[in-house]
């Protein structure tokens, strides 16, 4: 536990510093390449791989787990994220931007996957469960602000440079400069305001051969859990309809009538991410977290589970309609973003939930990990569907994806008494 300190000076900031490169890595790079002149088919497949860093973590989870505290682990990983947001930006220019900036996005995956783990092993052992489940929404909230801040403040700064320079390509690169420094500027923040928890402490382990086998240890305590199979079910196929809508979405916002799309300058997609989507991030992310902790998880779950997948019809509409008033596009991205901050409190909380026990940092790591590839291998052909399908018929298929997340969420087990106070 912590010695006595305010959560609200480190959760906020933290959960952002962990959502801004994942984000940067994975959506930035969506809208980058986009407007760089890749194809959908090709963009959603290079994108999906850069997930693999978040997918494989748990392969140097004991490392984080047993050498070193969480603490260092996480401010390490930031500072050398600063260096990888320059490598893009100085590669965005070359002839050869592509191949440059998508070894630089995968470097970088790989050290923001290490924050990650770091990160949530320390607010594991850090708060009482109470406060987790409290700080549930509050850290969801602020892991998808830099989600918007990403796809909103700063691609509006790209549209704003590209306009002023006439350049695309300089636009982009000034963009991953202030990325860099945003991340340098919260590593010295979190440098001082980060506190120490008393049982975050570095294991003492005999070799790398001992590493090793707490590692065998803790693969074989996780899917030795029980219910392991609906678990793991859950973690894969709760978001299956979010991996191909977050992959695609974005590109339909951008992309011209004559391919379905609404055809929306950098500015508009960034208002539209960074303003409208951010207010109804928050409004759902704090309501879910305030929630669970008067009623529980279990309480909860199915309210949560039709939030996070009816309000997906809203790209059915715009799809189907081509609305061309903001005002109409800007409000069909707040009904969507509202129930998605709502209902993906509980698949964090179930997360919480199942990494209880000896190895809760490398569990929860584990889980986290099929949470990725979940959202991966949609990812991956979710451009190839979209081309094929077209924009309409290809919403209208994530909406009938949806029925997978009910389905997977009937089996799993709660104790009614998780989460509540």
């Amino acid at each position: 536990m912590l010695k006595k300190t305010n959560a609200w000076l480190w959760i906020p900031s933290l959960y952002f510093a962990s959502g801004l490169p994942y984000h940067a890595i994975t959506s930035i790079s969506d809208i980058m390449y986009k407007d760089m002149g890749i194809s959908n088919t090709s963009i959603a497949l290079y994108t999906s791989i850069l997930l693999i860093p978040w997918t494989i973590k748990p392969l140097w989870s004991p490392f984080v787990e047993m050498i070193g505290t969480r603490r260092q682990w996480t401010l390490c990983s930031q500072l050398l994220l600063v260096f990888c947001f320059a490598a893009v930006a100085f590669a965005i220019p070359t002839g050869s931007f592509v191949a440059l900036t998508l070894a630089a996005f995968m470097i970088g995956a790989f050290v923001s996957s290490t924050h990650d783990i770091a990160l949530d092993g320390f607010y594991i052992l850090a708060l009482p469960q109470e406060k987790q489940s409290f700080f549930s929404g509050i850290r969801n909230t602020f892991y998808r602000i830099a989600t918007v801040f990403s796809s909103g403040i700063l691609v509006m700064l790209a549209g704003w440079v590209a306009t002023k320079s006439g350049s695309n390509s300089l636009a982009w690169s000034i963009t991953f400069v202030i990325t860099a420094i945003i991340m340098a500027t919260l590593f010295l923040y979190h440098k001082k305001a980060m506190p120490k928890a008393e049982n975050d402490i570095s294991r003492k382990v005999n070799g790398i051969k001992e590493v090793f086998g707490n590692f065998g240890d803790i693969i074989k305590s996780y899917f030795k859990k029980p219910g392991i199979v609906p678990a793991l079910l859950f973690l894969l196929l709760f978001r299956f309809p979010e991996a191909q809508l977050g992959k695609i979405g974005k590109l339909f916002l951008m992309d011209t009538p004559e391919a379905g799309g609404l055809f929306l300058d950098k500015g508009e997609i960034g208002y539209i991410n960074g303003v409208i989507g951010i207010i109804g991030l928050i409004a759902g992310g704090i309501a879910g977290g305030i929630c669970i902790s008067r009623k529980g998880l279990k309480y909860w779950l199915w309210p949560m589970v039709m939030a996070i997948s009816l309000p997906d019809a809203v790209y059915v509409y715009m799809s189907m309609t081509l609305p061309d008033s903001l005002t109409v596009i800007g409000s069909c991205i707040f009904i969507e973003q509202l129930g998605y901050g709502f209902g993906f409190t509980a698949y964090t909380l179930y997360m919480i939930y199942f990494a209880q026990g000896k190895y809760p940092t490398a569990h929860f790591a584990i889980s986290t990990a099929f949470m990725s590839l979940g959202m991966m291998l949609p990812g991956m052909i979710s451009g190839k569907i979209q081309e094929w399908l077209g924009y309409e018929n290809f919403f209208i298929w994530v909406m009938a994806c949806t029925a997978v997340t009910f389905l997977v969420s009937a089996f799993i087990k709660v104790d009614p008494k998780f989460g509540t106070k």
